[in-house]
């Protein structure tokens, strides 16, 4: 079951087979500033429930952020993501100039290739013991 709090939260959800993906987890655990995000896999039971809740149809399979009821996907996702890393990579939103359908070309570029060029993993990311009060599921 799916907790008020759990789905109040700022969620980055993640292909926990892809290692780019996996990757960008780590990545983002270690240059938060606030330690205001959670993440839970695409394959996950709450991830599936939490995309569903949105009522979006058609998912990308890669990186989404979830915040205030509102599913952003592809590069808009990623964007949002910015705003909450310590400083100079929060200044990564910059590139929210770019025209999205331009910005969105060039993420499903590498989404489509991530794992021909950095590999998938067998299983789903395991948090470390510090890292599980960050991870819905």
């Amino acid at each position: 079951m799916t907790s008020r709090k759990e789905t109040d939260a700022k969620v980055v959800l993640f292909d926990g087979v892809c290692i780019l993906c996996n990757a960008s987890v780590d990545f983002i655990v270690r240059h938060e500033k606030d330690d205001e995000l959670k993440f839970a896999s695409l394959q996950s039971d709450f991830g599936k429930s939490l995309i569903k809740k949105t009522g979006i149809e058609t998912v990308p399979d890669s990186i989404l952020f979830y915040c205030k009821g509102e599913l952003f996907t592809k590069s808009k996702a990623v964007l949002h993501v910015c705003r909450y890393l310590t400083f100079p990579l929060n200044l990564l939103r910059i590139f929210t100039i770019i025209p999205t359908s331009l910005a969105d070309l060039i993420y499903e570029w590498i989404a489509k290739n991530r794992y021909k060029w950095f590999g998938k993993k067998e299983t789903c990311r395991i948090p470390t013991a510090e890292e599980q009060n960050k991870f819905l599921a």
